[in-house]
């Protein structure tokens, strides 16, 4: 069954199936017809989020178990509700302790039946898996481990021991082992399994291999064909071997009747392949498109001048967007994902001892590697479309890197294997599937977790999917990806806020009203800069959260504003963090964005107000009502102001209704009602979605469409600059024929056929939602 809508609750020890239960009532009520819950296998003890699964086989304990998500499924059921559950296939914990799986290879080796699990490059180990999770080097923490039970303990980590290496003294027993225990920081370089992104913690599952898939998913599987679940939300697809390859078999398997969406990233106007069995993405596309509309790119332009002029963005900061980017990919590629580019360059070593490839430096082609991975405009290249990726013209540009002209030639032998042209043996394969996954890697953490904390002049842009150095997005832009979305993907998945992303959608609306003000801006950063600041970044970043937020929070603002500052890398970070630095931005917020400012930020919060009123309720109805299944976050159905995770993953609670709740649950009530009108549950005539546009002096300002001739969705847009134009004036907005009933303010009704001045449309709030069946206050 394809939900008309989701609601997403973060499942967590301290919120597990049980309490999700008694939400049940209060989620019907708002007019969704699925949850959409956090990952529900077992996985680490103490976990919030459940991506670290440590056993595919079962439901987790801690959150009520098989028998507790089977009862919640039932309650649901009873309110006219089904279950969407999120499936993490791309990797396991790497904790041995808790990783039945992981555990017995460790303790036999490349023979244990597991050993096809995981990624594992035991050549390159020594015949060992590096197990970076020793504080120090080994030599000082010897006096920490002690063989307990036929078990290797270090502090609370145990590792199993290789049969009959027991009795053995402590440094020979560590020897006779399957793996190696290592200092946390010889991941970088000397990591020989694959993993997440670039976290050590999380290792990669083969789930390419028919035995593995099916080991990991039949508890899945058995819950979508039992009805319990009816859809799946895939995340991280990119880091699979061959996504296409795996969706189809999650389809066969589940049946082909489960709605599946994918956590598919699509930067710019990349397209999601249509070959996938999928419903469509998670979302973050339609969110880059709905955030841009309330973003004026000529106020954002002049952001970005004032940006480079305060924060003085130099060397690894960057003044510009696409220089930012670039810097970070270097980084993370050279720095970061080091031991991905080794496997690369070995694996592509091999392939060059064939006698026409030989005689290519292994430096030469590492620098190939790396040149060629930051000219990757996407997450992944994919398949046939890959040279339109990994074109020619990046190839002639990485070749311009080298120094020594003759070395260049290996360029053309990594674009070679990872466009699959030399040939199909084991090697060629795997380093063109290594490229892709390195690829959305390399992406993920030098876009998403380093450039966009570096380059801020408008904070809120800086979202997975977005980009910030072109973060306006025009009506008519907004329009054609809508049409496309009704005639391609009718039942992909929406967003606004998710449990990724930096901001909530209502931060995000307040700090984009910045872009229509930047002179005000401007104003504000004058009056606070007694507060001095360890440098502008950070002082720019922080004044713009505080904006985002509306008032202070010091507990959750300088948590946040710390992450940043660690993720940008450019004065501290996690591995190498700066304590004195560190202090001075805590001192900072402590003195500044936390504190004594408090009254002088109120003041411009208080201005805008208003037209934050009309980003907030424009983007929920946009989401809402537009093709696609909405996901709202747990508690987004009002007002939510979050910042990074962990901020926004805290369990969820109900609160008072506000106007945003009314707006939402207008929505919801006619989704619900009349489901074939928003085009979720199949694909309909090209007249499903219709482009309305308005006339006057100030239509650029409002945004409305039609949905299958049966509802109107209207917003206003750039609020402020309406305002400061004079207002709407005699813009007027033309329905189509017949009779229209407000759906949040029950009672108004306008006519179709001719001219309703557009302020009268917006007399009552800024958005207005329409039917041509008259609507009932329930």
């Amino acid at each position: 069954m394809t939900p008309n809508s989701t609601y997403r609750l973060q499942i967590q020890p301290d919120f597990p199936f049980r309490a999700a239960g008694e939400a049940v009532p209060y989620l019907a009520s708002l007019g969704v017809s699925h949850l959409h819950l956090s990952p529900v296998l077992e996985a680490v003890p103490g976990s919030t989020h459940g991506y670290d699964v440590t056993d595919h086989g079962r439901v987790r304990e801690e959150l009520g178990g098989e028998d507790g998500l089977r009862a919640l499924a039932r309650t649901a059921r009873a309110h006219g509700l089904g279950l969407v559950v999120d499936l993490v296939p791309n990797h396991m914990a790497a904790a041995p302790r808790h990783n039945r799986a992981l555990r017995e290879v460790l303790r036999d080796g490349p023979s244990s039946p597991y050993a096809r699990w995981f990624d594992i490059d035991w050549a390159a180990g020594g015949g060992k898996v590096l197990l970076p999770v020793l504080a120090g080097r080994i030599g000082d923490e010897l006096a920490r481990m002690r063989v307990e039970g036929g078990t290797l303990r270090y502090g609370e980590q145990e590792f199993p021991l290789r049969p009959g290496t027991e009795h053995l003294a402590l440094p020979e027993l560590l020897d006779a082992q399957w793996y190696r225990l290592g200092w946390w920081r010889l991941a970088r370089t000397e990591l020989n399994y694959r993993r997440f992104f670039t976290i050590s913690d999380l290792i990669g599952v083969r789930v390419e291999e028919p035995e593995v898939f099916e080991a990991t998913h039949a508890k899945i599987v058995e819950l979508v064909r039992d009805g319990v679940v009816e859809g799946l939300r895939i995340d991280h697809p990119d880091g699979l071997a061959d996504p296409e390859a795996y969706l189809h078999e999650l389809d066969r398997a589940t049946g082909g009747d489960c709605w599946i969406v994918v956590e598919k990233i699509l930067t710019g106007e990349e397209r999601l392949p249509a070959r996938w069995p999928v419903a469509g993405t998670t979302g973050y596309d339609a969110l880059r498109r709905v955030d841009g509309l309330f973003v004026d790119g000529a106020g954002a332009a002049e952001l970005a001048e004032h940006y480079r002029r305060f924060a003085s963005p130099a060397g690894d900061r960057g003044g510009h967007w696409e220089a930012t980017a670039r810097r970070a990919a270097y980084k993370v590629v050279t720095h970061e994902l080091a031991s991905e580019v080794a496997y690369l360059t070995r694996t592509a070593a091999a392939v060059c001892a064939a006698p026409a490839l030989r005689d290519h430096a292994p430096w030469a082609l590492r620098a190939a590697v790396r040149e060629l991975l930051i000219r990757v405009p996407v997450y992944r290249p994919y398949g046939t479309g890959a040279e339109d990726v990994l074109t020619a013209e990046a190839a002639e540009e990485a070749k311009a890197t080298f120094t020594v002209p003759e070395e260049a030639a290996a360029v053309d032998v990594v674009r070679g294997l990872a466009l699959g042209r030399l040939g199909d043996g084991p090697d060629q394969r795997a380093f063109r599937t290594r490229f892709a996954q390195t690829s959305s890697a390399l992406r993920a953490k030098s876009v998403e977790d380093t450039a966009f904390y570096r380059y801020t002049p408008l904070v809120s842009a800086n979202e997975v999917g977005g980009d910030p150095g072109r973060p306006a997005v025009s009506p008519a832009e907004f329009h054609a990806y809508c049409e496309r979305l009704a005639r391609d993907w009718p039942a992909t998945g929406t967003v606004l806020s998710t449990h990724d992303t930096k901001r909530s959608a209502d931060v995000r609306a307040r700090i984009a009203v910045l872009s229509e003000c930047p002179q005000r801006w401007a104003k504000l950063l004058d009056d606070v800069a007694g507060t001095p600041a360890p440098d502008g970044q950070v002082a720019w970043t922080a004044w713009q959260t505080v904006v985002g937020l509306g008032y202070p929070h010091g507990d959750r603002l300088a948590p946040a504003v710390l992450k940043s500052v660690r993720e940008a890398g450019l004065h501290t970070s996690w591995t190498e963090p700066d304590p004195a630095y560190e202090q001075a931005v805590l001192d900072f917020v402590d003195a500044g964005p936390a504190g004594p400012a408090l009254y002088t930020v109120s003041l411009l919060v208080r201005e805008l107000d208003p037209y934050v009123r009309a980003n907030m309720l424009g983007a929920a109805l946009l989401h809402l009502t537009m093709p696609g299944v909405p996901d709202l976050y747990q508690e987004t159905e009002r007002e939510y102001l979050a910042l990074v995770d962990p901020d926004n993953r805290r369990p969820f609670q109900e609160g008072p209704p506000d106007e945003k709740t009314a707006v939402t649950r207008a929505a919801l009530r006619l989704r619900r009602r009349y489901p074939d009108v928003f085009g979720a549950s199949g694909a309909y005539a090209s007249g499903t979605y219709q482009p309305l546009t308005a006339s006057g002096p100030a239509a650029g300002h409002c945004v409305a469409f039609c949905r299958s001739g049966e509802t109107v969705t209207a917003v206003t847009r750039l609020s402020l600059r309406l305002a400061e134009s004079g207002g709407w004036g005699d813009t007027s907005l033309t329905l189509p024929e017949g009779r229209w009933f407000d759906a949040v303010d029950v009672g108004r009704e306008f006519r179709g056929g001719e001219p309703v001045p557009v302020a009268e449309l917006f007399a009552a709030r800024p958005v207005a939602l329409l039917s041509r069946r008259p609507v009932t206050d329930d």
